[in-house]
Order: C-alpha cells, then structure tokens, then sequence
C-alpha cells in the first residue's frame, strides 16, 4: 500500500469536501448534496485504509494517541456524511473534513507506538466501538451546538445575513442537536455499563480518571434532557450544558491519554 500517495489523496478530497460544503452554504445553498460530499465519501474510503494499516499489527492494535484522535475523526466523518443523505447534518461537515485531514497530517508527522494487547475478546472490542460511537455522536452534537448558537446570536442582534441564513430553522437545528445527544447519551451510558462488566482493573489500567469524567459528562448530559423534558430547555442554555459535557467527555477520552503518552510517554 502506498501510504504518501493514498495519504496526499486523502487530505485532498476531505479539504476540497468541506471548501465545496462552505461555498455551498454561503453562496449556493441550492445545490444538490451527493456531488459536494463525494469527495468526502472517497476520502472516507482512503482514510479507512490507512487507519487499517496504522491500528492493525498483526493480532494486536496501536492505539497510539493520535492513531486514535485519526480514528474518532474518521468515524465523526462517516456519521456525518451519511446522515446528510437524510438529514440536514453537511454543514457540520465544513469543520469536520477538515479535521480529519489534519489527524491524517498529524498521524504522519508525529508517528507513535501504544500497542495494546489485551482487546481480542468480542466484550472488550464492543465496549471500545459503543465508546468510539458515542464520543463521535456527542463531538457532532458539541459542533451543532455552536453552529445553533452563532444562529441564535445573528437572530437576537437582528443580522440573520450571511451564511446563517442558509442554515436549517432554528427548530430543526435544535431537533436534530437532541437527537444526536440523545443517542450519544444512551450509548456512553452503555459504554460506562460495558465498562464496568469488562475491564478487570480500572485503577492497574490508569482508567479511573477517564471513568470518573465520563461518568460527569454522563450526569451533565443526563441533566440536559431532564431539563429539556421538565422545562423546554433550549438556546442558550441548551448550547452550554452540552459544551460542559462535552468538555468532561474530551478530558476523559483524551485529557488522560495526553498526559500518559505525550508528557509521561508510559
């Protein structure tokens, strides 16, 4: 496999998606979804392989920092590009591909090594890919979230100009941000279950503190949907309550594994 050249094509279809993404929202909103996000999807394809390639070494799995960072970026990607097709989600996209590329760069220009041996049972894998898809679902919903607040700002100042007014209504964009907290929130909830039944010493394994802020954002989440039930939260209030979670889920998922792998270098 050629790893520069599917690399190098790889970037340059996720930036050339997100720059058609952008210029379709602020000046061509009119035009059809599939031709902007099939480069996208090809890069998606691409992006794949070398993930393979990267995490796969023979029977075990490098799961090196930014391995990882790569891998949640590409899942993100394919949650997004998917769930276009059927849903107003592309517009998250303008700062996702591009995210993806940069995880691909920094992949290549930083290698590192954390293999893991001890993920061959189905249990252990099931809880890794619920906790992948819920960090990805609830990253989304964190970037919803600034997109519904930029669209509440321009509409409370009275300047709905620009590319805000090419967004969906106020109301599908907060439809949509519940959805996606919602099945974030039912799956980290099944990841920290998993958790539990499946990883034999949480402390041996320096995964208490990621356990003990996954739980937070679970609860802050938790809260959330209480209050969107009980009192109709949204705007605003909507908006921070989900940065906080997702600002407890980032320490969890990556805050520990910085400080392990790139300052301790365990």
């Amino acid at each position: 496999m050629n790893t520069a050249l599917i690399s190098t094509a790889s970037i340059v279809l996720y930036l050339t998606s997100g720059t058609l993404l952008a210029w379709r929202l602020m000046r061509r909103p009119d035009l059809p979804k599939l031709p902007v996000l099939a480069p996208g999807l090809l890069a998606a394809v691409l992006h794949g392989l070398l993930l393979y390639q990267w995490i796969h070494v023979g029977m075990d799995r490098d799961l090196s920092f930014f391995n990882v960072a790569s891998l949640l970026a590409w899942i993100m990607t394919i949650l997004v590009l998917l769930g276009s097709l059927r849903m107003p989600m592309e517009n998250v996209g303008i700062a996702i591909l591009p995210l993806a590329a940069v995880t691909i760069i920094t992949a290549l220009l930083f290698p590192m090594h954390h293999i893991v041996h001890d993920i061959r049972s189905p249990e252990l894998l099931s809880h890794i890919l619920i906790s992948i898809l819920a960090y990805s679902l609830l990253t989304i919903a964190a970037l919803q979230a600034l997109l519904l607040a930029l669209q509440h700002r321009h509409l409370r100042n009275r300047q709905p100009g620009g590319f805000v007014r090419a967004l969906p209504p106020l109301q599908t964009m907060e439809t949509l941000l519940f959805q996606m907290i919602w099945a974030g929130f039912i799956l980290l909830g099944l990841s920290l279950v998993t958790g539990a039944l499946y990883i034999d010493d949480i402390f041996a394994q320096h995964l208490v503190h990621k356990t003990v802020l996954s739980i937070i954002a679970w609860l802050v989440f938790a809260v959330l949907l209480w209050g969107r039930y009980r009192f109709g939260w949204r705007g605003r209030t909507a908006v921070r309550w989900t940065l906080w979670g997702f600002g407890f889920l980032a320490l969890a998922y990556f805050g520990s594994k910085l400080v392990l792998e790139l300052i301790l270098q365990r």
